[in-house]
């Protein structure tokens, strides 16, 4: 690959030889999807039985992922990573809530998030998941067209008001909102939603960001329907090739409908760089969050805005990676003075477990991208050893 991502003193400065260590340990399992799968099942089993593995959990592959429990145990973290002109999302995990006392408590939460990081330079965006504000059910009705009864219409409406509440106080605070996608049962409703957003809050600048699953074979026709059909309208997207691969397929299996996913890997990447390649066609209309672990689509976005004379710090275009994840493209890009950051996810560690179970999998299931993580780590504890 591009030498500019083998740059692993940089890639690997805010590590130490532990992490490494650490870090080469965990891609090392990562690769196979037999331990994988067995300590998925062990994991669940464990919780299942009240088994105290949360410590271990906590001091491996949580400490690799993960920022802390709260806000403040983050913060060294990001600290650090922004004096490497790496900005930070911080996500706070939000995952299997069921009921509506829940779903108020992170709406709260997220508005707690976006009001401790409104001055703060170095955390320029906040996320949240919409499933964590209103049940998935409801979303699901919406997402078919369903009819909804007077309890679910009641339900729809305090996932509005949530939806609301959230992309107000970001604007009113000059903060830049993710919304996640999901799975492809709800997302219909999600995407719904995140339009409305967008032509409420994005009047002369972008705040609103819907994320864009580019491994189902429908997002580039979306993102092109949702454009012309919007045309005075400014939109935010954050492009993915998509987390919940495995899942997707599982559902559409169980419940008897064709998998929206893309048949293979190649199909996926070729469906991720031609929306690159759309939203460069509309930059007047569109901002772009490039939210990609692949070297050759960010190698793609950075000739793009090379052709359409961006310069490096544009604030079109921000580049995004997962904490613990292809540091060698984020700390690179922020190098040459690119808008960078991580995804730091936060909270109990019993709430990150499906989380860190997900990346575990996600992994396993794209062709390379522990190999190469593995590969670039082994290769910074080389060259420590040799300098020492």
């Amino acid at each position: 690959m591009n030498s500019f991502f083998n740059n692993t003193k940089d890639a690997f400065t805010l590590k130490s030889n532990f992490d490494l260590l650490r870090a080469r340990f965990l891609f090392t399992i990562i690769q196979n999807k037999f331990l994988v799968r067995l300590g998925t099942w062990v994991t669940n089993f464990c919780l299942k039985i009240h088994l105290p593995i949360n410590s271990i959990i906590k001091i491996s592959i949580y400490k690799h992922f993960c920022g802390g429990i709260k806000e403040t145990e983050c913060y060294p973290i990001i600290k650090n990573m922004f004096k490497k002109n790496v900005c930070t999302v911080l996500d706070f995990s939000t995952e299997g809530y069921q009921n509506e006392k829940d779903f108020e408590i992170c709406c709260e939460k997220k508005i707690s998030i976006i009001e401790f990081i409104k001055d703060k330079d170095e955390i320029p965006f906040a996320v949240f998941k919409p499933s964590s504000v209103g049940k998935s059910s409801v979303f699901e009705k919406v997402s078919k067209g369903t009819i909804l009864n007077t309890d679910e219409k009641e339900a729809w409406l305090k996932i509005r008001n949530r939806f609301h509440l959230i992309c107000k106080k970001a604007k009113e605070s000059d903060v830049k909102i993710l919304i996640d996608a999901e799975e492809f049962l709800i997302q219909n409703a999600i995407d719904q939603l995140a339009l409305e957003m967008m032509i409420e809050y994005n009047k002369n600048e972008i705040f609103i960001y819907n994320t864009v699953q580019m491994y189902r074979k429908d997002r580039l026709t979306y993102l092109k329907k949702i454009t012309t059909e919007n045309p005075g309208i400014l939109l935010g997207f954050k492009l993915v090739r998509g987390a919940y691969m495995e899942k997707e397929r599982y559902l559409s299996k169980k419940h008897d409908y064709p998998s929206p996913i893309c048949k293979d890997k190649l199909s996926t990447d070729k469906n991720f760089d031609s929306a690159i390649e759309y939203v460069f066609q509309n930059l007047k209309q569109i901002n772009l969050v490039c939210a990609s672990h692949n070297e050759a689509s960010t190698l793609k976005v950075m000739d793009l805005m090379n052709k359409n004379n961006l310069k490096n710090n544009d604030k079109k275009v921000w580049f995004g990676q997962l904490y613990g994840m292809s540091d060698n493209i984020t700390f690179n890009l922020a190098m040459k003075s690119y808008n960078t950051f991580k995804i730091l996810p936060f909270g109990p560690v019993k709430n990150l477990i499906p989380y860190l179970l997900r990346r575990a999998e996600e992994n396993t299931s794209v062709i390379g991208q522990s190999g190469r993580e593995l590969s670039l780590i082994k290769s910074e504890i080389r060259r420590r050893r040799l300098q020492s």
